[in-house]
């Protein structure tokens, strides 16, 4: 790692970390029910809550407005009001900062030449992501306050997979400077994790759906559904046509994700196998060994959420293992490509 490159390299990781810190929070935010209680969306003064009892009073009247306090909330007092109101909001502050802390430093790295033509174009990419993941904020946000009273799972499968997908290319780019030197690949164990990568990525998007659905609160089994079915009969009757089930039905959608769940853990176990059949660097080591306690752990956290119908605190650390296995996904997909 060059002398030169370790403030960039702490810059992108903190950026990782807040990333991070983002997804948590927007967990807490959805289990909660409280992503839509701000529903306006002002770039600057949103920073600022209501201060005081009357500014409190504008915005719970704002929110009586849309369907959520309608149809599911009529009747809620402010204090409670004041509680989901508090997630959606800090949600929104880090997401501000996030911006800020990767603008501002990018901009002084720049005037300092301490980026890489790479560097700046990856850093650019960074950038945009982060931008459009605010927009797909809104946009989530937006489709609950017009007829139903929630947002609609596919936009908040493409918020959340955004996220994630920011952190892995930040974390990626990290990785490049961290470790710059090439050296010869076996490109199928590559591959291999290549495609572990994305079935894993499929997986968080049919996470999210579950969560967009509420479907973690049916078929509280394990490890078969209601009644000891492998698949329950719900699994392909609630929607029509029958594809629709698997990607807007809550049984098809919540079989996916349990199904999903085996095949990432056969992939994880494969790549494990191969690459320590394999004479591998103490790195490519960390990594494989890494994914195999992670997946252990991310499955584990996924039955006890089922069986105990997603209280928050284990939705909030299934959603947090699934951050940390694709980061050690990540890390030994770039150990293994470089």
């Amino acid at each position: 790692m060059k002398k030169d490159n370790k403030a960039v390299i702490y810059w992108l990781l903190i950026g990782c970390a807040l990333i991070f810190v983002m997804v948590i929070v927007g967990g807490i935010t959805r289990l909660t029910h409280s992503g839509l209680s701000i529903s306006n969306y002002k770039l600057i003064s949103g920073t600022i809550p209501p201060m005081n009892e009357v500014e409190w009073n504008e915005a719970f009247e704002l929110y009586k407005q849309y369907p959520e306090y309608q149809k599911l909330n009529y009747g809620m007092s402010l204090e409670e009001f004041k509680d989901i109101y508090f997630w959606e909001w800090i949600h929104r502050v880090i997401g501000r900062f996030i911006g800020l802390v990767f603008i501002i430093p990018f901009v002084y790295f720049l005037i300092k030449k301490r980026l890489s033509k790479s560097t700046i174009k990856k850093s650019i990419i960074l950038l945009i992501m982060g931008g459009f993941q605010g927009f797909l904020g809104w946009y989530m946000v937006k489709s609950g306050l017009v007829d139903r009273p929630d947002v609609s799972h596919y936009r908040l499968a493409a918020h959340l997979t955004t996220a994630f997908l920011t952190f892995a290319y930040t974390f990626w780019v990290a990785l490049d400077l961290m470790f710059p030197n090439k050296k010869q690949i076996d490109k199928k164990l590559r591959n291999l994790i290549r495609i572990g990568l994305i079935v894993l990525i499929i997986q968080i998007i049919y996470g999210a759906f579950v969560a967009g659905l509420d479907a973690g609160w049916i078929h509280n089994h394990w490890p078969f559904m209601s009644e000891g079915k492998f698949i329950h009969e719900t699994v392909y009757i609630e929607q029509n046509p029958t594809y629709l089930n698997f990607i807007e039905g809550k049984s098809g959608v919540q079989f996916v994700h349990r199904t999903l769940a085996y095949i990432v853990v056969i992939f994880i176990l494969a790549i494990w196998y191969k690459a320590t059949r394999n004479e591998i660097t103490h790195w490519q080591t960390k990594g494989v060994n890494s994914l195999l306690i992670m997946v252990g752990v991310q499955f584990l956290l996924g039955v006890l959420t089922l069986i105990y119908a997603v209280p928050v605190w284990l939705g909030v650390l299934h959603q947090v293992g699934a951050f940390i296995l694709l980061s050690c996904m990540v890390f030994t997909l770039h150990r293994f490509s470089k």
